[in-house]
């Protein structure tokens, strides 16, 4: 009986973790041998050349007094040589996606249009543009082979979880096809190279030539599209980063219909909501992308939308903050309704929206100007670190402020108090304070003083700046 009893106790603990319904971690795979067979053949070599002029003469040499005897050591070393153009040659690497020749790589792989692709059977061929995106660093290649090429397939990015198995295929230094293999280590990922960064991290090794290479996941679906890495060497030091299969599917399908990319655009300028705007605005959260700039006769000024406006979804998508947005009405259809949640003034509102086509240039987006301006009377607000004062017809030419600017202007910042550390500057105009135009800086003292003792954290100013306008939070405490 006691037996009985010992041996359930062992089956039950057991199979406590099935049981349980406790997640159980899939085991690192044996070999990669099957999926680099497979996938190697979809992966190529971009190898661009260009000539680049050579300065004049007189530019590559030093500058000697007249008759120096070194003048004529330095003109038969450097003048000749220096003379003549450069011949400068690059390596990135690029995938399959067409059997009839259309590889993907990254833009910056082929900064010239003298490009030749190498297979991975040591077969090269010319290969034209169809088409660049800058924006996202993305580029379709088109070559003409003389039998259907192997192709590799897009996966589903947004399923890709952190510590996922990944492998990466290229052609790092130019050696040859390289396998390297690692995980997936962090997600949405800005590094600072555009509106729409929303990289994949990754730790499996990428150097210079794995540019414009595939990052597959364990079914041999390419996930992301490596483009740059983290690195003090040079060299790989486990910090990669891949843009996802989503974006580039997206972006590669409308460089290959039109040459060229079709972003949607709303016509609004955004910004982050940090703390302090959150409590200066009464918002739970810091979520959301804030309107600071509406333009005149774009989408969402027709739709109504307004400064001050706190987006929160879009077309059925959470704006999660100020990099959501752009990225969402990006990949929008041209000429689409859509619905847009927003909350105003701490009120749930939604708005029917169509979405038009960004101009490449950015003339489009661009809002009206206003600009900034100084004065002489003061008023010394000892809570922000500000001096301000009235913004006359004197400040307006000085500074070049338009009439259609109405404010208080910045004349001083004490750099060690809330307003130098959220970095306000001499020139500012404040528009708002707290959602209500001001146009005296006693204005703005009152309603600072009447906000401390209401208990409020913080103080929300509307700041013109350069002729564009900004929402900035600033702490009472």
């Amino acid at each position: 009986m006691r037996f009985a009893k010992f041996l359930c106790a062992i089956l039950a603990l057991a199979l406590t973790p099935v049981l349980s319904g406790t997640a159980l971690a899939r085991p690192a795979p044996e070999s990669f041998s099957g999926l680099a067979k497979r996938l190697l053949p979809t992966v190529v070599n971009i190898s661009t050349s260009q000539t680049l002029k050579a300065p004049p003469p007189s530019a590559a040499l030093p500058k000697l007094p007249p008759g120096s005897p070194l003048e004529d050591m330095f003109k038969n070393f450097m003048g000749p040589r220096g003379s003549q153009p450069r011949h400068v040659t690059s390596l990135g690497s690029g995938f399959i996606i067409d059997p009839s020749g259309y590889i993907v790589t990254n833009n910056h792989v082929i900064p010239s249009d003298s490009i030749t692709v190498t297979l991975s059977d040591g077969i090269t061929m010319p290969a034209r543009v169809v088409g660049r995106d800058p924006k996202t660093d993305l580029a379709l290649l088109k070559v003409n082979p003389r039998k259907p090429l192997p192709t590799a397939k897009f996966g589903n990015s947004d399923t890709a979880e952190v510590g996922d198995w990944v492998i990466a295929i290229g052609d790092p230094f130019g050696i040859g096809s390289t396998v390297t293999a690692g995980i997936v280590s962090a997600r949405n990922r800005n590094i600072n190279s555009g509106d729409y960064d929303d990289f994949i991290q990754t730790d499996a090794p990428i150097n210079r030539g794995n540019s414009g290479g595939p990052l597959f996941d364990m079914e041999g679906n390419v996930i992301g599209i490596n483009s740059a890495i983290f690195s003090p060497s040079g060299g790989s030091v486990g910090i990669g980063f891949s843009i996802p299969s989503n974006l580039a599917r997206q972006v590669v399908g409308q460089l290959r219909q039109f040459g060229g990319t079709r972003r949607g655009w709303i016509g609004v300028r955004i910004q982050q909501v940090t703390p302090e705007i959150a409590e200066g605005m009464g918002l739970p959260s810091t979520r959301g992308a804030l309107v600071t700039n509406v333009t005149g006769g774009g989408p969402g000024a027709r739709a109504g939308l307004r400064n001050g406006d706190l987006i929160t979804g879009f077309d059925g998508k959470a704006v999660g903050d100020e990099r959501a947005l752009p990225r969402i009405v990006a990949d929008t259809p041209i000429g689409k309704t859509v619905s847009l949640d927003m909350l105003r003034r701490g009120k749930k509102q939604s708005l029917k929206i169509t979405v038009q086509r960004l101009a490449e240039d950015g003339k489009t987006a661009k809002p009206a100007k206003p600009a900034p301006a100084p004065a002489k009377s003061q008023s010394r607000l000892s809570r922000l670190g500000l001096t301000l004062g009235t913004l006359d017809a004197a400040a307006r030419a000085k500074f070049k402020v338009g009439a259609g600017v109405q404010g208080v202007l910045v004349t001083r910042v004490d750099a060690a108090s809330p307003a130098g550390e959220k970095n306000l500057r001499v020139g500012d105009v404040i528009v708002e304070i707290s959602s209500q135009p001001v146009k005296t800086a006693q204005e703005i003292s009152r309603k600072i003083e009447a906000d401390a003792k209401a208990g409020k954290k913080a103080v929300l100013l509307l700041i013109s700046r350069g002729g564009d306008l900004t929402f900035v939070g600033l702490s009472l405490n």
